[in-house]
């Protein structure tokens, strides 16, 4: 249909879509697109090749056409790639139509949601030619970008739920984005072992997630190697400075949150070369190129980055030697759907990369990096970087439901706290088929908070004796005790779950679940604290700092933002030099009969251990399938102020998730204080059953698994 006047057209067809736009969105936006079309198209299109660019705004094509085609071949330019609107524009700027006389010619998709299950596609043409030639060309424009659409739906709908659930007998990856899953799989690919994935999603996820994660933060890693069954623990958590002591933030409570005072000394990249020298297969300095290339190079800003960034403005603006170069580049803080840099930080990992982490702990990188702390008035010292040791020890298992789950030691919460609160569940009988009612989930509600209360008590073993609290947290008998002070028909008052200390409320982070072909297993949580830790930007570095010193209690700290007065601070999670703060951090391999049948965790701080609970139940317990067990709506709770956050919001990726009517009004007719939440836990879940691997990852952050499979029977590819 040609409208306006001056030669100037314009195609537009659309088509519905019984699916969510973010699934639509998701092929159209992804760098294998060009692949993509090629396979589903092979009748009309021979190859389309990048030029330059890796698939963002100013990324230039070349596309051949099959012989016969007319036009035969052109080349095409990225105009427009916008996550918010989920609008894509293609440009040609040379031969094609332009070679036969239009004199301007672009593509543009739209993806239009219709409800959180279906959308539609708006494909539109506009072109320009003089009027002696629209005849010609427009016969030759007439089915536009029609194909193309009509493949892209069909490929969703028949693979379904692919972008977030993916299966093989070869291998799995589960992160929080698609692009540090498909790096991941791709060094299973190349014959490399669970863990050198896992140090190469790390990477990718700290450059991508910035906010979230990174070099200049901590992590746990749990590894089951298949050769003889063993489990070992990885501590890489962040320590308190030498210098650090339980009143370092006596004058001002918020240094402990904010600033560089606020960072603990960063274990990640430590954590990653210990587990790498014992199980790596491939290179060291290989693992590190894809996440070089994203920093040097650019990669597109997630929605879900996107919202960390806008969400965070006044302190990315008040970091002006750092965050505010990286993240308002120009004066203008980035979006949704523009290209990001950290040239210091993909210098910082060739570095690593050629000399290892010594150049961090102990060589000029390190240097360079402490003088940058110091001069934003952190504690951190070159002598506190060299003393750094990664705690490598055995896993804590637990036998509950039928299942061994093995998880990290303290200082995370995270296995002993499931623990507790699966043996109170499990001490109402052997049938468990209530845990999939209300007043299961009113049970759950009364369990947690016990546990999050008593959990309180412990602190790092090297520096406090917390055999009591932790063997009372793995035992069934305690469980039965508390078993016995939940009423069915009613919640209780704050003080009956005997809260002797204040919460900890730990932010952010980011996990990844990995399986390889042998079976080798990784389940990991990394973090630096709160969006972009303690809000600075190493400048020689560009390595974020965390602000992990937050997770330790503070016997100063006594009033909430509102200044009302809190529980008394944990003693036994007060700071030390050396010492570790307490974590909600939950990586878990699951296991039943010796074999392996789940590897989960989740992001999310204070959140995680529900989030995880709730999910192994409603795979493992309710029989859900992976992605409804990781979909389906959550509650979480803090203890204090005692009231049940449930879930009711629509996610980066259009779904929404809501607790059910039934659920909400059973829960107040128990006297629940109830709270909506446009917040909750990122959870990465792979299962195995008769051999076959299944990977999901959480919508509410958009991620994408990515799975080890024959090209010709996948839809992804290298």
């Amino acid at each position: 249909m040609g409208i306006g006047d001056a030669g100037r057209y314009e195609l537009i067809n659309q088509i519905d879509v019984p699916l969510s736009a973010s699934y639509i969105w998701d092929v159209y936006s992804s760098s294998d697109l060009p692949k993509l079309i090629v396979k589903l198209l092979p009748k009309v299109f021979d190859r389309i090749d990048y030029i330059s660019g890796n698939g963002s705004v100013g990324t230039i094509v070349s596309v051949v056409l099959t012989p016969g085609s007319t036009p035969q071949m052109y080349k095409e330019i990225y105009r427009t790639i916008d996550h918010v609107r989920l609008v894509k524009e293609v440009q040609q700027i040379s031969g094609g139509y332009l070679a036969m006389g239009v004199t301007y010619y672009m593509d543009k998709v739209e993806v239009i949601p219709t409800d959180p299950y279906s959308c539609i596609i708006r494909s539109t043409t506009e072109y320009e030619v003089p009027y002696h030639l629209a005849y010609k060309v427009n016969s030759l424009i007439i089915k536009g970008l029609v194909p193309v659409a009509k493949a892209i739906a069909k490929y969703v709908l028949e693979f379904g739920d692919i972008h977030r659930g993916v299966q093989s007998e070869d291998g799995v990856v589960a992160a929080d984005d698609g692009r540090c899953s498909d790096i991941g799989r791709n060094m299973l690919i190349r014959g490399g072992h669970a863990v050198d994935a896992a140090v190469a999603t790390c990477l990718c996820l700290g450059v991508v997630y910035p906010m979230s994660s990174g070099i200049g933060g901590g992590a746990f890693m749990v590894v089951l190697n298949s050769s003889n069954s063993k489990a070992q623990a990885f501590n890489s958590r962040e320590t308190a400075p030498k210098l650090a002591s339980k009143d370092m933030y006596e004058k001002n409570i918020t240094w402990k949150s904010k600033g560089a005072s606020s960072m603990g000394v960063p274990g990640e990249i430590a954590g990653l070369h210990v587990a790498w020298s014992i199980y790596g297969k491939l290179n060291w300095s290989d693992l590190f190129q894809p996440a070089i290339k994203l920093a040097r190079d650019g990669f597109v800003v997630s929605h879900f980055l996107g919202l960390g960034i806008n969400k965070s403005r006044e302190m990315i603006e008040s970091d002006s030697n750092g965050l505010r170069r990286v993240f308002m580049p120009n004066g203008r803080l980035l979006q949704a759907g523009d290209t990001s840099y950290n040239r210091k930080l993909a210098d910082t990992l060739e570095t690593l990369a050629k000399e290892g982490p010594s150049a961090f702990y102990n060589g000029d990188l390190g240097k360079n990096f402490v003088k940058d702390v110091q001069a934003a008035q952190g504690i951190v010292t070159e002598e506190d970087l060299r003393n750094y040791v990664v705690n490598i020890t055995d896993v804590v298992t637990t036998n509950v439901m039928g299942f061994t789950i093995l998880g990290m030691p303290v200082p995370s919460t995270g296995i002993l706290g499931i623990s507790m609160v699966l043996n109170i569940l499990s001490d109402y009988g052997p049938k468990l088929e209530f845990i999939k009612t209300p007043l299961g989930l009113h049970r759950l509600i009364e369990a947690l908070k016990h546990m999050l209360a008593y959990r309180m008590n412990l602190g790092d073993p090297y520096f406090v004796d917390i055999k009591k609290y932790q063997d009372n947290m793995l035992c069934p008998s305690f469980a039965a005790k508390i078993r016995e002070k939940i009423k069915d028909d009613t919640t209780l008052p704050t003080n009956d779950y005997l809260p002797q200390w204040e919460q900890l409320d730990d932010h952010g982070t980011t996990h990844f679940s990995i399986v390889d072909k042998h079976r080798n297993v990784v389940s990991m949580t990394a973090t630096i604290n709160h969006y972009f830790g303690a809000g600075v930007l190493s400048p020689s570095t560009g390595i974020i700092l965390n602000n992990q010193m937050d997770d330790f209690s503070a016997p100063n700290d006594k009033f909430d933002k509102e200044g009302k007065r809190k529980f008394p601070p944990a003693p036994s999670n007060y700071i030390e030099g050396n010492k570790r703060p307490l974590s909600s951090m939950s990586p878990l391999i699951i296991l039943k009969e010796d074999q392996l049948v789940g590897v989960l965790g989740a992001s999310g701080g204070i959140n995680i251990i529900p989030a995880v609970i709730q999910v192994l139940l409603n795979h493992f317990i309710n029989k859900m399938d992976p992605l409804s067990a990781v979909k389906q709506p959550r509650v979480y709770h803090k203890v204090v102020p005692n009231e049940v956050l449930y879930e009711n919001w629509t996610v980066v990726t259009g779904e929404h998730i809501q607790l059910s009517q039934d659920n909400i009004s059973i829960l107040r007719g128990k006297k629940h204080n109830l709270t909506q939440t446009a917040v909750g836990a990122i959870c990465q879940f792979v299962v195995q059953k008769e051999g076959i691997l299944t990977a999901v990852s959480d919508p509410r952050k958009g991620g994408r698994p990515a799975a080890v499979v024959p090209e010709s029977s996948h839809p992804y590819f290298m």
